[in-house]
């Protein structure tokens, strides 16, 4: 899940809760859309490998 901050970058987020804290865990900050949405393709490929 890609969400865009008050800053104006965008932080991509885990699909699922952790469990451990409830919330969803922070994968990274980009500064453009584009940019996060190609980090998750990325961790996608890396997770079904």
């Amino acid at each position: 899940m890609i969400r865009k901050l008050k800053s104006g970058q965008y932080r991509l987020y885990a699909r699922n809760p952790d469990p451990k804290t409830g919330r969803r865990r922070n994968l990274g900050t980009f500064k453009s859309r584009v940019a996060a949405l190609q980090h998750e393709r990325e961790i996608q490929f890396f997770k079904r490998r």
